[in-house]
């Protein structure tokens, strides 16, 4: 059995260190631009330019590794990732930090296409499903390893910088040295909004909103938690938990909504999300403790609607279009994610830290709202015809690539 998943291992362990690294320098900025003054707009701004950079290298970045190949496109990536990290350390500045956030997008869009493309090359239909599973798992350890690297370490000086360097190197090697066949080269990816909508207005809308409050906690949680007054480490535990309290229960969730309409399931979480979020706000809590225990609700129920939106929109899709609906959700949710920090930023500026939830208890009950309406204007599809659901990333960390290495896909011919 080892030998079966021995081609994807080295791939894993590249993975591994470019996620810690992605996680790590994700939460080094804020906290870092928060201690230098940086303001509220500008730290919004980094986390619209991030996921700008990234929604471009899922369309340009398959051009660039067509032309350079596989290896040498994820080395000219990962090296980019190590420089702009360094870069970071050497030079703070606020707007210069905004547009190397633009350029760590774009090199670790186009990183993880690469990993992606390989890994479902390797990936068969008898053990797709293990090998996503396997991806999924080292995606949600390495982010929060990467994060928790922070707490042992000190934002002020330039060590947490180097480290990320370091994560950065680590990840090429791996693959540098691999001697597994390359992949296939990338296709294009294409946006088809208009033809999202029609296969399910709710599962279209839902993604950009949910983006929206996604984006807004990635990019402004760390900063919320340094204006309160919260230790680093506290800060570092808070932001892992969240994702995975989210991960921890989009398994239950999924079976709820297996068995009653996805609809239903999808308007609940996102009004518990906005309800929690309230009262944050209203509560404003400063004991680490207890902030760490509310927001990790809020994930739990936050990082549960992306799964469930592209369960509804392949309710309705035909399995030959699975793969270009999944990757268009996953477009749109970075849409979102380029309008929610600068949302958050905003009321964040002018009323308290406690702003951010404001942001995303706005996205996420107007897609309880929205949700609603629709499950009057079109009936459910019965269970017996539904797709079985299936966890899906609760973060922008991978790329509509990912989508041909769902389980799902298996029902594809790839002649």
């Amino acid at each position: 059995m080892f030998a079966t998943y021995r081609p994807i291992l080295s791939l894993l362990r590249g993975t591994a260190f470019l996620l810690a690294a992605s996680g790590l320098h994700g939460l080094l900025l804020p906290l870092r631009g928060q201690i230098e003054g940086f303001s509220t707009a500008s730290l919004g701004l980094m986390g619209t330019a991030w996921a700008g950079g990234f929604v471009a290298g899922c369309f340009f970045a398959p051009r660039l590794v067509r032309r350079a190949g596989h290896v040498r496109a994820f080395g000219a990536f990962a090296a980019s990732g190590a420089i702009i990290a360094l870069l970071t350390g050497l030079i703070i500045d606020e707007y210069f930090w905004i547009l190397l956030r633009a350029f760590t997008g774009f090199t670790m869009a186009g990183a993880f296409m690469v990993i992606e493309s390989w890994l479902n090359e390797k990936a068969t239909n008898e053990n797709r499903g293990t090998v996503f599973g396997l991806y999924m798992m080292v995606t949600y350890a390495s982010i929060m390893g990467g994060q928790m690297i922070v707490a042992g370490g000190d934002v002020r000086s330039a060590s947490l910088f180097m480290i990320t360097g370091i994560l950065f190197c680590l990840s090429l090697i791996p693959t540098a040295v691999s001697t597994q066949s390359l992949p296939k080269p990338l296709q294009d990816v294409k946006l088809d909004v208009k033809g999202l909508y029609a296969n399910s207005p709710v599962s279209a809308v839902a993604c950009l909103l949910i983006g929206i409050a996604n984006g807004a906690w990635g990019t402004l949680g760390a900063v919320y938690g340094a204006r309160i007054g919260i230790s680093t480490a506290e800060i570092a535990l808070m932001m892992s938990l969240v994702v995975v309290a989210g991960a921890a229960m989009q398994l239950p969730a999924g079976r709820l909504s297996d068995k009653t309409d996805r609809r239903f399931v999808l308007a609940g979480a996102a009004f518990g999300a906005a309800l929690v979020a309230v009262l944050i706000f209203l509560i404003a809590p400063r004991s680490g403790v207890f902030v760490i225990v509310l927001t990790a609700a809020y994930g739990a129920f936050a990082y549960t609607l992306y799964s469930i939106a592209v369960a509804h929109a392949n309710d309705h899709a035909r399995s030959e279009d699975f793969v270009k609906v999944s990757g268009g959700l996953l477009l749109l949710y970075g849409f979102g994610t380029m309008i929610g920090p600068l949302l958050a930023a905003a009321l964040m500026g002018s009323v308290r830290p406690e702003g951010l939830f404001i942001a995303t208890a706005l996205a996420h009950l107007s897609l309880a709202g929205y949700t609603l309406l629709r499950i009057q204007a079109r009936a459910p599809v019965p269970i017996e015809n539904r797709d079985a659901f299936k966890t899906q990333p609760a973060d922008r960390a991978v790329t509509p690539e990912a989508t041909r290495l769902d389980p799902r896909r298996k029902v594809e011919t790839d002649s």
